[in-house]
This record gives structure tokens, C-alpha cells and sequence, in this order.
């Protein structure tokens, strides 16, 4: 109990976690439901994983809730997704209020509707000058696009000319203008073991933690044996 004690104290907890929320569609067909119910219980995931980050200490907790690719699933699918988030965003922003939480949405936000991006500018204005956890969702992103976004961005500043750096390249990123520091742990529900075109650049680093449990079943528990997993490794960014 010690040792699991000290594997698990805050001196050793990641200052950012990301996860790659997988498995809803499949825990809704396990059960024999639409794969939108999936989804409806993927949240009470978030709301679980959020309180956790936060009752720990966490800095920044950020979700990868919906991918450029996920633009080619069916149209029925991705605006209950869409619908969804606007009453999650909704609801949960008081919650933010009263937490302290800051809550950030990064990715490419002009696919999505007016009445989300709405929702999203509201609570991040709310909660903007909050200093406790930092939630960051991840809407409409891929890593490529983030990439190439930040090289435009990069080559506009420059008037075209010139060489893009990797200082430049890498102040140009989505995370850098929001202040998000690169994730330490990345995890990934569901059993699948790739990372699906999420933050490519900023995961060079990064510590990976692959679970067989799906997002809808991922819970305090759940998150908890990933920091254990994580407190036991060691970082050595390519040194000795």
C-alpha cells in the first residue's frame, strides 16, 4: 500500500492528460442500442474523468471528442453529435463556474454550426479567467491540419519569404496560442493502439497508455490506474 502510495502521489502526476474517448459505438452495440445512446454515456465518462483531473491536481485535461475524419460517418450520427455537445456545453458551463475550470475548444471550428461555435465562444468567455483545471476539447481537429495550419500562419507572418523554423512552426500550433502545454500522457480506450491523426506534433513525447476498456465504462477508476501506470515510467526525452 506504501508503494502505490508513493507511485501515486502528486510529485509524479502528469501535468497534462490528454484522452482519445474510443469505444462508444461499440458499447451501444454490445447493448443492443443506437449509437447515439453510446455517446449519452460516453459524457457521464467526461463528467467522471473532469471531477478526477480536478480532485487530483491536474493542470490541463484535454478530450479528443471529434475528428476531421469523423466528418465522413452518417449525417444522422454527426448531428446528434453536434446537438449533443451544444446541450453538454450548455449545462455543464455553470458547472465550469463553480469549479474554477477553464474550458477551451481547439480544432478546425469553422465546419462547425453557428449555434455550437455560439455555445463554445459563450463558455470560454465565462470561464476565461478561471485558474483551476483547464478542459480542453478537441472539435473538428486533425493533427496534419494543425500543422498545416500553423506553416500558413507562419509563411502569412513572414510576407512568404523565408524558412519556417521549428520554433516558429511549433509557436504557431493550436495549443501554443491557447497556452496548453504539450500532453505527458496520452490515453486511448477501447483497445485500439494508434493515436488517429491527434496532436502529431505535440505527442513526440509523450508517455502512451492503451486500456481494452471502452469510453462509456471509463471511469475514476479507470483513470486512476493511468496515472499509476504513468507514475511508474521514466522520462528521459531521448538522454540517458
Amino acid at each position: 500500500l506504501c508503494n502505490l502510495m508513493s507511485a501515486t502521489n502528486n510529485n509524479l502526476l502528469p501535468q497534462h492528460v490528454s484522452i482519445i474517448m474510443d469505444g462508444n459505438g461499440r458499447w451501444a452495440k454490445q447493448r443492443g442500442k443506437e449509437r447515439t445512446e453510446g455517446h449519452i454515456e460516453g459524457v457521464e465518462s467526461v463528467r467522471a474523468c473532469t471531477e478526477y483531473a480536478a480532485e487530483r491536481g491536474i493542470k490541463y485535461l484535454s478530450l479528443f471528442a471529434f475528428s476531421e475524419e469523423n466528418w465522413g460517418r452518417p449525417q444522422e450520427e454527426v448531428e446528434a453529435l453536434m446537438s449533443l455537445m451544444v446541450k453538454c456545453i450548455s449545462a455543464e458551463t455553470p458547472t465550469f463556474t463553480k469549479n474554477n475550470i477553464r474550458f477551451v475548444v481547439l480544432g478546425n471550428l469553422e465546419r462547425l454550426s453557428e449555434g455550437l461555435r455560439t455555445e463554445i465562444a459563450d463558455c470560454m468567455a465565462l470561464t476565461a479567467g478561471n485558474t483551476g483545471l483547464t478542459l480542453i476539447l478537441f472539435l473538428s481537429y486533425s493533427g496534419k491540419w494543425d500543422i498545416v495550419q500553423a506553416a500558413n500562419r507562419v509563411l502569412a507572418s513572414n510576407g512568404g519569404e523565408g524558412e519556417i523554423t521549428m520554433e516558429q512552426l511549433e509557436a504557431a500550433l493550436c495549443t501554443r496560442a491557447a497556452a496548453i502545454p504539450d500532453p505527458d500522457l496520452l490515453i486511448r480506450t477501447s483497445g485500439e493502439m494508434r493515436i488517429s491523426n491527434y496532436m502529431l506534433w505535440q505527442s513526440a513525447y509523450t508517455e502512451y497508455y492503451f486500456t481494452d476498456i471502452l469510453w462509456p465504462d471509463f471511469r475514476k477508476n479507470e483513470f486512476k490506474a493511468a496515472l499509476e501506470d504513468y507514475a511508474k515510467r521514466e522520462r528521459r526525452y531521448g538522454k540517458v
